[in-house]
């Protein structure tokens, strides 16, 4: 199973992206027929209709969560806490900060700009979620999704996986609800969606609840991401 995901991970390294950028694409592995649902939850609060849709039908999810997040919202971190068999909890960095060494800014935020600053964010984010959930993760997702080649290098040697994702749900939540809603009533079977669990001022969160809905009627497993890339027991 490692070795697939390494294998992977360095067919990625060749795929076209902003200024030689990575944008690590990531599928469950071969034979896997369950959908991964991943949220990113950056900073501001937490999208309640999401949370509350999860809960209520039992939807197992990878959430991603920044010490920035994590400081700012506690009764939902308790109510992650309240329903670990459900929620699974990866770091997505310290402060929200790409781990970009090449450039200043990428999507308009500023970047990492050093390998120093890359594993700040890292080990950062880390230490919060071990700190607010008692395990350590073992995932890891940047602020935008993209990476130098070097910080891919320095994340996989501080021990972490890099989460990409094979389905984009709503651009950072910039999509409204239907557009939402119809890409990932387009998941296939092996997808790892991508969406956010931060904003529940936009119109985004309500698009993922519809599609969350639709693909739980069409008998859709999900699974989260530690359990679909364990490794074989025996």
């Amino acid at each position: 199973m490692r070795l697939r995901f390494v294998v992977s991970l360095l067919a990625l390294l060749a795929s076209p992206a902003i200024a030689g950028d990575i944008e690590p694409r990531l599928t469950l592995p071969a034979g896997n027929h369950a959908v991964a649902l991943t949220f990113d939850a950056c900073s501001g609060a937490v999208d309640e209709r999401i949370l509350d849709e999860l809960i209520a039908d039992r939807v197992p999810a990878t959430i991603f969560v920044t010490h920035r997040w994590l400081k700012r919202n506690a009764s939902a971190t308790a109510r992650l806490l309240a329903h670990a068999d459900l929620f699974e909890i990866e770091n997505h960095g310290e402060n929200h900060v790409p781990a970009i060494t090449d450039r200043p800014t990428v999507f308009g935020l500023p970047t990492a700009g050093s390998l120093s600053a890359v594993s700040q964010e890292v080990t950062g984010g880390a230490a919060a979620v071990t700190a607010a959930f008692g395990r350590s993760p073992i995932w890891y997702r940047d602020a935008s999704a993209r990476y130098s080649r070097d910080a891919v290098k320095l994340i996989g040697q501080l021990g972490y996986r890099i989460a990409g994702y094979s389905l984009n749900a709503d651009v950072g939540a910039s999509l409204p609800a239907a557009a939402v809603s119809k890409r990932i009533r387009m998941a296939k079977p092996g997808d790892v969606v991508i969406a956010h669990i931060n904003h529940p001022e936009r119109p985004a969160g309500a698009g993922v609840v519809e599609g969350i809905k639709a693909l739980l009627a069409r008998g859709v497993r999900f699974e989260r991401l530690d359990l679909a890339f364990r490794p074989p027991t025996g």
